[in-house]
């Protein structure tokens, strides 16, 4: 389960566990017309941050399915770090690796 440590009015920290992997992966599956662009998008950048040093607001519209997994938007602070295992990322991306075929139709039907 996520936590959220609010430090302070400006800055939080997020923790992610594999378990929140495996969650957004279910979510992205069980959604894949509503998550295809952030599907698309975070199995081809990932590689590029070294899968670890990924950042889910890098890009537009890559952080949707990562703040359904949050009670608060993180965008409301100044400042926010990333807590989690090499696992989460690992697992996130062999997640989006099996929906990219049926993410990319979607995508390619919307543009």
């Amino acid at each position: 389960m996520v936590k959220v440590n609010i430090i302070n009015d400006n800055t939080v920290n997020i923790e992610l566990t594999l378990e929140d992997a495996v969650s957004m992966v279910q979510k992205a599956s069980n959604n894949i017309d509503k998550y295809a662009n952030e599907i698309v998008t975070t199995f081809e950048q990932m590689p590029k941050f070294n899968y670890t040093y990924y950042c889910f607001y890098a890009f537009d519209n890559s952080a949707n399915l990562f703040e359904t997994m949050l009670d608060i938007n993180p965008k409301n602070y100044n400042s926010f770090s990333l807590n989690a295992p090499d696992a989460f990322f690992h697992c996130l991306y062999g997640g989006m690796a099996s929906l990219y075929i049926d993410a990319q139709k979607y995508v390619s039907k919307t543009n």
